[in-house]
C-alpha cells in the first residue's frame, strides 16, 4: 500500500472520532498532510480535548470544520469513521477507506467517568488503526 501524502478523516459532527484521529495523525505522520470534517460540523468536544491531553496531543486550537471546505484537489485518501450514522460524502478521486468507530458522545447524559472512557476507548481504537494502516505503507 503506498504511503498517502494528504489524508481527510471525516465523520458526522468533526467533535470527536475526526478531531482525534486529526490529533493522532499529526503526532504519528509528521510528514503527511492531515485535515479532518465533518457533514453537520459542530464544535469540538471538551472530552475529545481531555482525553487525547492525557496522551500528550493537543486539540485546544482545533475548530470543526464542513466538508464542503475542503478542496478535493487536496487530499489523497479519505478515511470515514462512522459507525451507526450515515457518513458524508466526499467528491474526489481520493482512496477511501472506512473505519467504523462508535461515536464516544452520547446524547444520553452520562456520569463524566463513564464519558471519558467512552473517549478514551475510541482515542486508543483510533490509535491502533492509524499504527496498523501505517504498517502496511510500501517502505
Amino acid at each position: 500500500m503506498k504511503k498517502p501524502t494528504s489524508v481527510l478523516f471525516l465523520c458526522v459532527a468533526n467533535s470527536a472520532r475526526s478531531q482525534m484521529a486529526h490529533g493522532w495523525a499529526v503526532a504519528l505522520w509528521p510528514d503527511v498532510r492531515v485535515q479532518s470534517a465533518g457533514s453537520r460540523p459542530t464544535t469540538v468536544n471538551p472530552f475529545a480535548v481531555e482525553v487525547m491531553r492525557e496522551v500528550g496531543v493537543d486539540l485546544s486550537a482545533h475548530q470543526s470544520k464542513s466538508v464542503e471546505t475542503i478542496d478535493p484537489a487536496t487530499v489523497d485518501t479519505v478515511i470515514t469513521l462512522c459507525a451507526e450514522e450515515v457518513c458524508p460524502v466526499f467528491l474526489g478521486q481520493a482512496t477511501r477507506l472506512h473505519w467504523p468507530i462508535v461515536d464516544p458522545a452520547s446524547a444520553t447524559p452520562l456520569p463524566r467517568q463513564d464519558m471519558l472512557e467512552r473517549f478514551r476507548t475510541a482515542r486508543d481504537v483510533l490509535r491502533r488503526m492509524l499504527v496498523q494502516y501505517q504498517e502496511g505503507w510500501a517502505p
